[in-house]
């Protein structure tokens, strides 16, 4: 088992990275509640999640959503992030939200629609090129809702003559993940259903191409550290989108449905050594904030992936190898169960003590004025997110 010291060392060098559109306002299927005080630009996105970084000490990074938080001057922006302590992350580009894509974006049957999105796709490797960002993330909306819409060995092909385009654009230094999702808005097939066809093109692109698992876009019931535990051992592993699910891909704050799901995942990345910045998997939050505070939330989620974190590193790694060696079946899941029983939030709490924070980040934040400011100063304009 490692020591406290050793524990609380590697949590201090953890990387989460906050999403620009859970700051923002965001939508269900039905409504956009607009909450004042939202944050209406980049500029803001970007305020509020170096506000999480400083309250937190592991969120040094924001991922970006584009047309959503487009600017004319990408420069400048990651100028602003650096002045605020923080980084652009990922770059996520939009392919769901325009009427050309009814029918998909580069698997659409139409050439001129499938040409309109990939030349999308590469303006936003050149904005990641501009921000500094390590990637650019992606999801693709395309799917069929009826048998015979579509032939789906002819998509396939389109989706890999759009991924091949994009991956040979990539600049130095810059990843592709390959995020895919089991169903919605496709109710028939989707494009890039699940981990298996998200690997088949990312092996058939190269090496900077991974697969990203998103923990909400699995069937119920699905075994989620069996496949991260499968990426981690072919090296495949691109990263995380960490948020909950009860029913469907609901983007609730990760560990509110399952936390013994998001420990068992943890177990494995941190059984891999792939916890630590190093190995370069990318630990995203992707959550939308519907009715509850959108800065506390982003706090919260932070707060349960470090303790879901720190519970994995708590497990005796020697006693669990002896018992599953000796076929104790009992004595093995014992040694799980014991580490996500243990309390960790004096030890985190002494962590941040340690890293010149306050050891409750909700209670700072509480007492930072922030939600009392921004709604007395974030008046007028339009909120920039989904359907905000």
């Amino acid at each position: 088992m490692a020591s406290r010291t050793e524990i609380k060392e590697a949590l201090r060098q953890q990387w989460l990275e906050t999403p620009s559109w859970a700051y923002g306002n965001t939508g269900t299927r039905f409504k956009v509640f607009k909450a004042p005080g939202a944050a209406r630009d980049a500029y803001e996105k970007v305020e509020d999640a170096a506000l999480v970084h400083r309250l937190t000490g592991v969120a040094p990074s924001v991922a970006l959503h584009i047309p959503w938080d487009r600017v004319d001057d990408y420069a400048k922006l990651a100028k602003h992030a650096a002045d605020l302590g923080l980084r652009i992350g990922a770059i996520n580009p939009n392919l769901f939200q325009e009427d050309d894509y009814r029918l998909g974006s580069v698997c659409n049957p139409d050439p001129a629609v499938r040409k309109k999105a990939t030349e999308h796709l590469l303006e936003c490797v050149d904005i990641a090129a501009a921000v500094g960002s390590p990637n650019i993330s992606l999801w693709f909306a395309d799917g069929t809702n009826y048998p015979g819409q579509d032939d789906i060995r002819a998509r396939q092909d389109r989706l890999a003559e759009a991924l091949s385009t994009v991956y040979a654009a990539l600049p130095p230094g810059v990843g592709m993940l390959l995020e895919y999702k089991l169903y919605e808005p496709g109710f028939y097939t989707m494009d890039v259903p699940d981990w298996g066809t998200s690997l088949a093109h990312c092996s058939a692109l190269g090496p900077k191409a991974n697969v990203l698992v998103d923990t909400g876009h699995h069937a119920p019931g699905t075994n989620i550290e069996f496949i991260v535990s499968c990426l981690l051992r072919l090296g495949r592993l691109g990263g995380f989108h960490f948020n909950s699910r009860f029913y469907g891909d609901d983007d609730l704050m990760v560990g509110a449905a399952d936390p013994y799901q998001l420990f068992r995942i943890m177990v494995e990345v941190v059984g891999a050594g792939a916890h630590l910045p190093g190995a370069g998997v990318a630990f995203m939050l992707d959550q939308c904030h519907n009715v509850e505070q959108k800065v506390p939330a982003e706090i919260r989620s932070v707060m349960n992936v470090q303790e879901a974190t720190a519970k994995a590193l708590l497990v005796d790694r020697e006693a669990l190898r002896e018992a599953q060696l000796q076929g104790d079946v009992l004595g093995a899941n014992a040694v799980l169960v014991d580490a996500f029983s243990s309390d960790v939030r004096p030890l985190l709490a002494e962590l941040r003590e340690d890293m010149g924070l306050d050891p409750d980040p909700l209670r700072a934040y509480a007492r930072s004025g922030h939600a009392e400011r921004t709604r007395r100063e974030r008046v007028g304009g339009t909120a920039s997110s989904w359907g905000g």
